[in-house]
């Protein structure tokens, strides 16, 4: 937790940016690494700001980028704000909720994964999308709601709340595979097969945090609608 917590994450969300740069505009080394500082520095001082204050900086990486990029301006635009609110989400969870609450939506995140690989090995069935993720399976999705629903129950148990969790822990599993299908398919319209090689035989950053930025997201903007957890504000 604390500033160290802030450091970690604003460190992924930098990293997470040099890779998107990095598959949009390939070989230029400057504005990768110069896209990632932005990026991580605006999200490591979010976490110090009131939240009104906050948005406008996370956002800022679009405003700086978006005319220095002039192919994919849109897909460059969806995932910096991904990237950059998520990691925000992420650092209210820990601040404002405590370590259990962030225990929660990394369970949820990882249950879905897992969940969903191992029923789609087992059971196979219909493709999700075959066009942007061909070994995704209707199966595995389902799993994966059945095995976040599963960890919400559990949490809901421990902290006295009724079935809202199970439910959100469901919507944020669905936005989760959001997140995985749609780093899916800027790497398949990129033509790459991983994000980047940081991880050697797990390729990249975004490769093992697209689920997250999908639930993070989510988590933030039902907070901010909503309150969050439901019935505490």
């Amino acid at each position: 937790g604390g500033h160290v917590f802030h450091l970690l994450v604003a460190l992924i969300c930098g990293l997470m940016m040099w890779e998107l740069i990095g598959m949009l505009r390939p070989g230029v080394l400057h504005l990768q690494l110069q896209k990632g500082v932005v990026t991580g520095v605006a999200v490591f001082l979010a976490a110090y700001l009131p939240v009104w204050l906050a948005l406008p900086v996370l956002l800022l990486p679009i405003a700086l980028g978006y005319t220095q990029l002039t192919l994919h301006r849109r897909i460059f635009s969806t995932f910096t704000a991904m990237i950059a609110l998520s990691g925000f989400s992420m650092m209210l969870v820990r601040d404002d909720l405590g370590f259990g609450w962030m225990m929660w939506l990394v369970l949820v995140v990882v249950v879905t994964d897992i969940a969903g690989y191992f029923a789609g090995r087992i059971f196979g069935g219909p493709k999700l999308w075959p066009a942007v993720s061909p070994k995704k399976t209707w199966s595995g999705s389902v799993a994966g709601w059945f095995g976040a629903a599963i960890v919400g129950l559990l949490f809901s148990i421990n902290a006295g709340m009724g079935v809202q969790l199970v439910i959100i822990s469901i919507l944020m599993s669905m936005a989760s595979q959001i997140g995985d299908i749609a780093e899916s398919a800027v790497k398949r319209k990129m033509g790459v097969k991983d994000s980047s090689n940081l991880i050697p035989g797990h390729g990249g950053l975004l490769d093992r945090f697209d689920g997250m930025l999908g639930a993070a997201l989510f988590l933030l903007l039902i907070g901010l609608i909503f309150g969050f957890p439901p019935g505490l504000g």
